[in-house]
């Protein structure tokens, strides 16, 4: 059985039932429907020979390629798709809703395979996402200078039962120059926003989303622009952690990382730390005195935020005298602070 289900459907079936995603390894590595297994009709190789072939000699020359190309591959094909669905209920998708699918369908189907096709394929999925960021939610944002605990204190807030998305998770980025830590790998900006928007889906608009205050770009991925706007037009609470106690923090984070890795960072900004600052950084650096050098990029770190923070009207700032980077302790003071009827009104006025 064959069933061809619209963008909607498809997802929220997509939350109990497999999905593949029969594009080739390179477009699915590109960015992808989160939580979807690629099962590849062609390689990226064949991919580009038949489309080849199809401009060239036309489209029923480009469909014996392809039946040439996938001939020993479907028993294969049907064993890989019993591994990811044993029940047989499986839901499929390739770029447009064409004829990669739709041969991907058939043969499962014939196999005895309960079949969902996605009508418009991963282009009207993408469609979709790029639809969700126009939609209106009801943000809160979490501020702090850099080593306030932001993304910790999310992570209660979240325990506590609070609508939460990470988006420096979703970016694999801390944010700042040393935000990759020497180990994360990025999604796509494609893929970032895929993400984003299976977060998004799930959002009660009647509860308040809580993220983080980010600049526009978290490493190399931008949040969506709809998107930032809303973040920058809604309420910020600001944790004012003690200086010492944000450097205790940071120190305990960035202090264990690789020194090539800091000095790398540190260079990367040294125009805007200044050739002196740039130049004590490094050699605190490389002495292991790691509170001398959080102490001298704080001074650049907290001034770009001051700045970005300055963008803001006055009224929508609410800070929160905080003290220490307990998340428990200033996910309650959160917590206890927007049930006040001002927080209130100024959601329902954003």
């Amino acid at each position: 059985m064959i069933q061809t289900l619209d963008i909607v459907n498809f997802l929220d079936m997509a939350e109990t039932t497999p999905v593949v995603d029969v594009r080739t390894p390179l477009e699915f590595e590109h960015a992808s429907i989160p939580g979807a297994f690629n099962l590849p009709i062609f390689s990226n190789q064949e991919r580009v020979q038949v489309g080849t072939t199809y401009k060239q000699k036309g489209r029923e020359e480009a469909i014996l390629l392809g039946f040439d190309f996938t001939g020993p591959k479907w028993s294969g094909f049907i064993q890989q798709a019993l591994k990811i669905a044993p029940d047989k209920k499986i839901m499929v998708h390739c770029w447009r809703g064409g004829m990669r699918s739709g041969a991907m369908a058939w043969a499962l189907s014939l196999y005895g395979f309960e079949v969902y096709l996605l009508e418009g394929g991963y282009k009207r999925y993408r469609n979709w996402v790029l639809a969700q960021f126009k939609e209106k939610y009801p943000i809160l944002i979490l501020g702090g200078m850099t080593g306030s605990a932001k993304t910790k204190t999310l992570v209660k807030l979240k325990e506590l039962g609070q609508q939460v998305i990470d988006l420096e998770n979703l970016a694999q980025h801390q944010g700042s120059s040393y935000g990759s830590m020497g180990y994360l790998i990025q999604p796509s900006q494609e893929h970032f926003e895929n993400l984003l928007a299976s977060q998004l889906i799930k959002t009660d608009k009647t509860k308040p989303l809580w993220l983080e205050d980010e600049s526009l770009s978290i490493g190399k991925c931008f949040i969506p622009n709809p998107i930032f706007k809303q973040m920058r037009d809604s309420v910020l609470l600001k944790l004012e952690i003690p200086f010492q106690e944000r450097v205790n923090f940071l120190v305990q984070e960035y202090g264990k990382l690789n020194k090539e890795f800091l000095i790398e960072s540190t260079t990367r900004i040294g125009k805007r730390l200044g050739p002196e600052q740039t130049r004590d950084s490094i050699a605190a650096i490389n002495d292991g005195q790691m509170e001398v050098f959080i102490r001298l990029v704080l001074v650049y770190y907290d001034k770009t935020y001051a700045n970005g923070q300055g963008k803001r009207t006055k009224e929508s700032v609410h800070n929160l005298v905080c003290k220490s980077t307990n998340a428990l302790e200033n996910s309650t003071l959160l917590l206890n602070h927007i049930q006040s009827k001002q927080i209130k009104k100024a959601m329902v006025h954003t």
